[in-house]
């Protein structure tokens, strides 16, 4: 597949540039709605120039999903290389995953998956389970080293304790708004939701 992961063509600024508007165009138009020209207009490049890089829309839009799965694994790097004790690594955990399962760009390709599964479920369910695993084996590590170095109780199931504190995240800011609908506005922010659950897994797992 062009472009795709490991593809030394990955981070072509011109290929970065189509795939930052094709994202844009996807949210907002669904996968049937968008349409390459304009694509390539907001981008800047023609249309030749566009399908020399993707063959077509259906390679686009997986290059946008998988681009997006770069950019959250970005992010865990970015959690694992900081350091501080339990609660301000986890709390750093817990922003990052709230921007991703809060991330409109996440809820539409569920949608578009539940519409098109034939077409895209491979494709999105690579994007999920890279997501998911990416934040809960960071979650894991973390988790353990605390524990060794004492800042947590000993937690005999540690992947049961990291997917209570991601459940505590992913119930407000996903699954509510995908039932609800982006228009309606959450009750709570996401350092409200973010607080409430560090405060509640540290009253559980706290040394």
């Amino acid at each position: 597949m062009t472009g795709s992961i490991g593809d030394p063509t990955a981070f072509d600024p011109k290929r970065q540039t189509i795939i930052r508007y094709a994202r844009t165009a996807f949210m907002s138009e669904g996968y049937a709605g968008a349409r390459i020209e304009p694509i390539a207009r907001e981008a800047g490049v023609s249309t030749a120039t566009l399908y020399a890089l993707f063959a077509g829309k259906s390679e686009l839009f997986t290059a946008v999903i998988d681009d997006a799965a770069d950019q959250f694994s970005r992010q865990m790097a970015r959690v694992r290389a900081c350091d501080g004790d339990a609660r301000k690594q986890l709390t750093g955990f817990a922003e990052a995953y709230a921007d991703f399962m809060g991330d409109g760009f996440v809820r539409s390709i569920f949608r578009l998956v539940m519409a098109e599964r034939p077409r895209f479920e491979d494709t999105a369910r690579r994007f999920f389970e890279k997501g998911r695993s990416e934040f809960g084996l960071t979650l894991i590590g973390v988790l353990k080293d605390h524990v060794e170095r004492g800042g947590l109780k000993n937690i005999e199931k540690p992947s049961w304790a990291a997917g209570e504190l991601m459940g505590m995240i992913e119930h407000p800011v996903f699954f509510v708004p995908l039932v609800t609908g982006d228009e309606v506005k959450a009750t709570r922010t996401h350092a409200q939701v973010v607080a409430h659950a560090i405060e509640t897994f540290m009253a559980r797992y706290g040394a």
